[in-house]
């Protein structure tokens, strides 16, 4: 459940490309419609109009999606350790329940995986580890067959198979705003709002999800890389009277990356606070968080090799 939830709120940060800045203009009585794109650089965070002109959105937003799939590649070289927290809390919104799962996540035979190593901080049994063995086996079979079929039928997916959306679509669900130039973790970044077209038609539930978001993102300016992205709903919405997916109104979610061994972007941390739920596979009640560290770069095979070099972060 937990592993669900992770892939869950990870998604949601690299598709949706959304996040909670500009939930104050939109909720707010009489609020003014986002403007569109213009050249004009915005001072943001740093105070100043800067002089050097800003990249057209859209064609910066194609690249990015063209160099996210590139980083793909350039990821399955690496292993890393992610440790996610989930607190349950009350209707008082005290903790109610807290869990801690810790995973090694690469790639295998192109689909990404996450296996679990503890849980709670105790490492797992052995009944556990096959458990565990066995799961991934299953995982990497039905990724392979659904990729498979949407090859036939001439779809793109991600690593599992799954549906996914181009920043085409995006740009028909929703509108990229308020362009401006600030600095992140040292490197000049183009930090763009995103609002969802409540109106717009839909094709799946994805798009369903995308609609209703709304936010930020942070685009490296010279790797052209998505690096943070955080978001919330505006409304509340179900699928299948709640029995498909249920997303409170409100519930946000965040996500970074972090430029490793100078050559890659991988995953840094990920977050989520609210209700939601997705079939039986994800549930977030109360908050999430998810940390990763140790890249370590592998031979990318089954079995995971020993005297893997351990590359500094960047």
């Amino acid at each position: 459940m937990v592993v669900a939830a992770a892939r869950f709120l990870v998604l949601m940060g690299v598709l949706g490309w959304i996040g909670a800045s500009v939930r104050a203009q939109s909720d707010a009585p009489g609020a003014v419609a986002p403007q569109p794109v213009t050249g004009q650089a915005i001072a943001g965070d740093q105070g100043a109009i800067q002089d050097r002109p800003l990249p057209d959105i859209p064609t910066l937003m194609r690249e990015v999606e063209s160099n996210q799939r590139a980083e793909e590649t350039r990821e399955k070289d690496y292993l890393y350790q992610l440790v996610v927290t989930a607190q349950e809390l009350d209707g008082h919104g005290s903790p109610k329940k807290t869990e801690t799962r810790q995973y090694d996540v690469f790639w295998i035979e192109g689909v990404e995986i996450y296996k679990m190593t503890k849980k709670d901080g105790q490492a797992l049994s052995a009944k556990e580890q096959k458990k565990e063995s066995d799961r991934i086996d299953k995982e990497v079979a039905k990724a392979k067959e659904r990729r498979a079929k949407a090859d036939a039928e001439g779809e793109e997916t991600d690593s599992r198979g799954n549906e996914e959306i181009t920043v085409s679509r995006l740009l028909e669900l929703g509108r990229f705003t308020n362009p401006r130039r600030v600095t992140l973790n040292g490197r000049d970044t183009i930090e763009v709002d995103y609002a969802g077209d409540p109106t717009a038609k839909t094709r799946n539930r994805a798009e369903t999800v995308i609609r209703d978001l709304v936010g930020t993102a942070w685009v490296d300016e010279q790797d052209h890389v998505l690096v943070k992205a955080e978001g919330h709903f505006v409304n509340s919405f179900k699928v299948g009277a709640g029995l498909v997916m249920h997303i409170q109104k409100g519930t946000s979610f965040g996500m970074e990356q972090r430029k490793v061994n100078n050559e890659v972007w991988l995953p840094a941390s990920f977050e989520g606070r609210g209700e939601a739920r997705a079939f039986l596979f994800f549930h977030l009640s109360g908050d999430m968080r998810g940390v990763a560290s140790d890249y370590r770069k592998f031979k990318a095979t089954a079995t995971i090799l020993p005297g893997m070099s351990v590359p500094a972060a960047h």
